[in-house]
C-alpha cells in the first residue's frame, strides 16, 4: 500500500520569501519591462489631458459614452493611473531585488585572481603543446601585461583572465534602467507641466496662476518655481509660398529672471527652448487674436480686448467663441478667423495661406443665457448657444463694425498668440545619465570577449584557451600568443 506524500504547508516568512524569489527573477523583470512597453500604447495613441486637454474634450463630445468608458479605465491619463504606476513600481523593486546582489557579487569575482591552471588541458577546445626551450614563462608573462590580462601564477603555470568588462557592461546596462526610473519617478513626483497662451506684447510671470492649464507631481512645490518672467516681444513665422507648410518659427521674448529688474532678449525656437536650471521653457503652437470692441444699445463699450482662436487646420483658419456676460442682455459671438480669405462652394470661406495677407472675422450673434453663472466649467473656444438666440451673420474686415439691434461690435484687428509649455523637469539629468550609462554598457556587453588562456611549462609547452559562450576571435589571440612563444626562441 502506497503512502501519501506529505507536502509541508508554507508559513508567512517561506511565503513572504517565495514571493520576494519570484518578484526579483530575471523573468519577470523581463515580463514587467515589455508589460510596460505595451500598455504605453495607448499614451502615444489617445490624447492625454496633460498633453493635450483640448483634444480631450473633443472626445467626450464627439463620442460622450465611449469616453466616459475609457475615462473609467484612465486611457485619458495613462502614466499616472494606478495600473500604470503598479506596473512601474513593480518593475522598479524586481530591477533593484535582481540587479544589485548580482552587481555585488560579480564586483567581488572581478577583484579576485583568476582560477588555477586545469590539470588536463588536452580537453579545452584550443589546446597545441611542442617541446619547451625554457624562457616561454617569461615570455608569456610579458605578453600578458602587455595585453592586460589578469595572471595567477603558480607551480609552473600561467592562468591567464580577461573581458570582465562584458559581464559588467550587462550589469551597468541593468543599474542604468534602474537610474532612468529613479530619474522618470522623480520628474513625476516633484515636476511640472503648464501652458500658458500669450498675445504679442504680453507679459508672463512665472505663478501658478498664470498659466492656463497645469499639471504638477503629488509632491511638487510652489517654492521649487524659478524666478522668472518674459514678454513677448515678437513672433515670426516663416511658411512655404507653394505648400504653405511651415519653415521657421522664430519668438522674441525680453526674458528677466531672480529680481525681475534686469531684462534681456532671448530667442526660442521649436527645437531650441529657453532653459533656466531644470526648467525649460518650449514654443508650443501660435494662432491669432481677432481683437474686438463691444457696445451695447446705449453704445457703452461692454467688452474690448483680443481674443484667442484656435487654429483648425496648417493654413490657420481658427474658430473661437466671444462671450460678453456685462452686456444686458447677455451677448455672445460665435466667430472663425481666416488670415488669407476665399471662398469656396463647399466649405464657405477658407484660409489659403496661414499669413495674414487678407484677413476676415466671420460672426454669428447669439443672445440669451450664456450659462457662465451655473458654475459649470466651459471651454473659452466654444459657447453653448442651447438657451441663446441667433440674431445675426456678418463678415468683417479689420476696421468693419456689424451692427445688430442689441449693440454693435467692431473687428479693431489682430494679435499673433503663441502657446508656451513651461516643463520643471528635476529629474531629466539622473535620466539622461541613465541614458549614457546603459547605451555604454550595452555596447560594452556586445562588444567584449571573455575569455582565459592557460600555459603550463614542464618538458613540453602547454598552451590552452576557452572563449565564454563561444566569443569569436579566440583562435586568432591564440595563433599570435603561440607565435610569439615560439618566436622568442
Amino acid at each position: 500500500m502506497s503512502q501519501e506524500i506529505q507536502v509541508p504547508e508554507l508559513g508567512s516568512v517561506s511565503l513572504l520569501r517565495y514571493g520576494w524569489r519570484q518578484l526579483t527573477s530575471m523573468r519577470t523583470a523581463l515580463i514587467l519591462l515589455l508589460l510596460l512597453g505595451v500598455v504605453s500604447i495607448p499614451g502615444s495613441l489617445i490624447p492625454q489631458r496633460t498633453q493635450n486637454p483640448i483634444k480631450v474634450g473633443e472626445y467626450f463630445k464627439n463620442s460622450p459614452e465611449l469616453s466616459k468608458w475609457m475615462d473609467q479605465f484612465s486611457l485619458f491619463d495613462v502614466y499616472g493611473s494606478p495600473w500604470f504606476s503598479a506596473i512601474y513600481i513593480l518593475l522598479f523593486i524586481s530591477l533593484i531585488g535582481c540587479v544589485l546582489p548580482r552587481a555585488v557579487e560579480h564586483f567581488l569575482a572581478a577583484r579576485a585572481l583568476p582560477p588555477a591552471t586545469p590539470k588536463n588541458l588536452n580537453r579545452m577546445e584550443h589546446h597545441i603543446s611542442w617541446s619547451a626551450q625554457g624562457d616561454e614563462l617569461e615570455i608569456a608573462r610579458a605578453w600578458f601585461k602587455s595585453k592586460r590580462f589578469r595572471v595567477l601564477e603558480k607551480d609552473g603555470s600561467i592562468s591567464a583572465e580577461k573581458g570582465f568588462m562584458r559581464e559588467s557592461g550587462n550589469l551597468f546596462f541593468h543599474l542604468a534602467l534602474i537610474l532612468v526610473l529613479l530619474g522618470i519617478s522623480f520628474s513625476s513626483l516633484f515636476g511640472m507641466r503648464g501652458m500658458a497662451i500669450l498675445n504679442v506684447g504680453e507679459r508672463f510671470v512665472n505663478t501658478t496662476t498664470s498659466y492656463d492649464s497645469l499639471n504638477n507631481g503629488k509632491l511638487f512645490n510652489e517654492k521649487n518655481l524659478p524666478d522668472f518672467a518674459l514678454t513677448v516681444d515678437k513672433f515670426v513665422a516663416k511658411y512655404n509660398l507653394v505648400t504653405s507648410s511651415p519653415e521657421d518659427y522664430t519668438l522674441d521674448v525680453n526674458f528677466s529672471k531672480a529680481d525681475l529688474t534686469q531684462s534681456e532678449l532671448r530667442t526660442i525656437k521649436v527645437n531650441s527652448p529657453l532653459k533656466l536650471g531644470n526648467t525649460s521653457i518650449y514654443l508650443q503652437a501660435n494662432g491669432y487674436s481677432p481683437v474686438v470692441t463691444v457696445r451695447d444699445s446705449k453704445g457703452n463699450v461692454a467688452m474690448q480686448g483680443p481674443v484667442p482662436f484656435l487654429p483648425q487646420d496648417s493654413n490657420l483658419r481658427s474658430i473661437g467663441a466671444i462671450k460678453v456676460p456685462d452686456a444686458d442682455p447677455q451677448i455672445g459671438f460665435v466667430g472663425s478667423f481666416v488670415p488669407t480669405y476665399s471662398r469656396s462652394g463647399a466649405d464657405g470661406a477658407v484660409s489659403v495661406f496661414p499669413e495674414a495677407l487678407d484677413p476676415r472675422l466671420l460672426l454669428a450673434a447669439w443672445i440669451g443665457d450664456l450659462g457662465l453663472d451655473g458654475g459649470v466649467p466651459q471651454s473659452v473656444y466654444r459657447m453653448d448657444t442651447s438657451k441663446m438666440t441667433q440674431v445675426g451673420l456678418k463678415s468683417l474686415k479689420p476696421g468693419e463694425t456689424f451692427i445688430y439691434p442689441q449693440g454693435s461690435i467692431t473687428f479693431e484687428g489682430y494679435f499673433q498668440w503663441v502657446n508656451l509649455e513651461i516643463v520643471h523637469d528635476p529629474g531629466k539629468n539622473f535620466a539622461l545619465l541613465g541614458g549614457i550609462v546603459a547605451i555604454l554598457g550595452l555596447l560594452a556587453s556586445l562588444f567584449t570577449r571573455r575569455r582565459r588562456i592557460w600555459i603550463r611549462v614542464g618538458k613540453s609547452v602547454e598552451v590552452a584557451g576557452l572563449a565564454k559562450n563561444a566569443a569569436p576571435g579566440l583562435d586568432v589571440e591564440m595563433a599570435e600568443f603561440v607565435a610569439k612563444l615560439k618566436g622568442g626562441k
